[in-house]
């Protein structure tokens, strides 16, 4: 079991690599409502990666689910001004936890978990076959049996 809690973390560290690019890449080449949102939605599965890669050995539903809570709650938090005052102060809170509550992203971070949560369980499932033995063959019958010798 090691082996594999290390395969995954390897995995999830990859996937928030491609996360971030992919964040990074929306806001450089998008603007207006589709980078906002996408970037939300990449939020969330970033946050699956990393939950993923400190618990590996969650199931993919209490991943996403976990993810979209932090994400809820990120964005709740900003109703009372606290991360308003942080990113004033820090590129890096401002990055983390944004700074106005926005009712839309509560969606979009919804639909960033359901992507990552499909993401996860097929890849778990794609993993679990490959690295299955394969059952072995039946044994025969006795209705499968070569029929007596004749005799002469």
């Amino acid at each position: 079991m090691r082996g594999s809690a290390l395969r995954v973390r390897a995995v999830a560290v990859g996937a928030a690599v491609v996360t971030v690019a992919a964040g990074l890449g929306v806001r450089a080449g998008g603007d207006g409502a589709f980078a906002k949102y996408a970037g939300s939605a990449l939020y969330t599965v970033l946050l699956c990666a990393l939950v993923a890669c400190c618990a590996p050995r969650a199931r993919p539903v209490v991943v996403a689910g976990a993810a979209l809570a932090l994400s809820w709650a990120v964005e709740l938090l900003q109703l009372t001004g606290v991360p308003a005052g942080l990113s004033a102060r820090s590129a890096v809170a401002r990055l983390v936890l944004g700074s106005t509550f926005n009712a839309p992203d509560l969606f979009w971070y919804a639909v960033g978990a359901a992507v990552a949560w499909a993401v996860h369980a097929g890849a778990r499932r794609l993993s679990a076959t490959a690295t299955s033995p394969s059952p072995p063959p039946p044994p025969p019958s006795p209705s499968a049996a070569p029929p007596p010798a004749a005799s002469r």
